[in-house]
């Protein structure tokens, strides 16, 4: 059984820079998809928004509303997977999950999420 923690969110100005990161259990950062999902305030019953992702390969993919600004990374020795997050805006407020897929039978496993809130 997979397990992800989260950490690293917290209050930010806007403009400001967070880093997220994501520990999981077992060595599957560098074959599990990785990423990072976000829910929004009020968003309950809606679907989670995909922020980034790393595949396996290490290929990188970015929502449009992030590119430019948020990069996923990953260290495999520590089995962590990163999301530095600069030049926030009050819309990047919202709880972020992280989010590993099983390449073999693409079953999901999710952490439990972290709250990032940008406002002055």
């Amino acid at each position: 059984q997979v397990q992800l923690v989260e950490s690293g969110g917290g209050l930010v100005q806007p403009g400001g820079s967070l880093r997220l990161s994501c520990a999981a259990s077992g060595s599957i950062v560098s074959t599990y998809a990785m990423g990072w999902y976000r829910q929004t305030p009020g968003g309950l019953g809606k679907q989670r928004e995909l922020v980034a992702l790393i595949t396996g390969s290490g290929r990188r993919n970015y929502a449009d509303s992030v590119k430019g600004r948020f990069t996923i990374s990953r260290d495999t020795a520590k089995n962590t997977v990163y999301l530095q997050m600069n030049s926030l805006k009050p819309e990047d407020t919202a709880i972020y999950y992280c989010y590993a897929e099983n390449p073999y039978n693409h079953y999901p496993y999710w952490g439990q999420g972290t709250q990032a809130t940008v406002s002055s």
